[in-house]
C-alpha cells in the first residue's frame, strides 16, 4: 500500500522537474523576459504637481500654459495655469 504513494510521489517529482527544466531553458531562450512584461527603462526627470505636490515623471505631467507641471487635467484646469 505504501510503495503506491512513493510512486506517485515520483512521478509527481519527475513531472515537476520536466516543468521546471522546459520554463527555464524557454527563459534562456527568449533573454529572461517574460511575455506581457515591459523592458526596465532608465531613470526619468520627475516633477512636482503645483497644486498638490505629488512627484510623477516628467513624461507623464500635464503642463499648463505657464510650462508649470501638473499630475493631471483637473489640477491644471483648477489652478487657472
Amino acid at each position: 500500500m505504501m510503495t503506491k504513494y512513493l510512486v506517485l510521489l515520483a512521478v509527481l517529482v519527475v513531472a515537476y522537474l520536466f516543468w521546471r527544466n522546459a520554463r527555464l531553458k524557454d527563459d534562456r531562450t527568449s533573454g529572461g523576459a517574460r511575455k506581457g512584461t515591459r523592458p526596465a527603462r532608465g531613470p526619468q526627470e520627475m516633477v512636482a504637481c503645483r497644486a498638490c505636490g505629488l512627484h510623477l515623471p516628467r513624461s507623464e505631467a500635464v503642463f499648463g500654459s505657464s510650462g508649470a507641471p501638473f499630475c493631471c487635467q483637473e489640477h491644471r484646469l483648477g489652478s487657472g495655469s
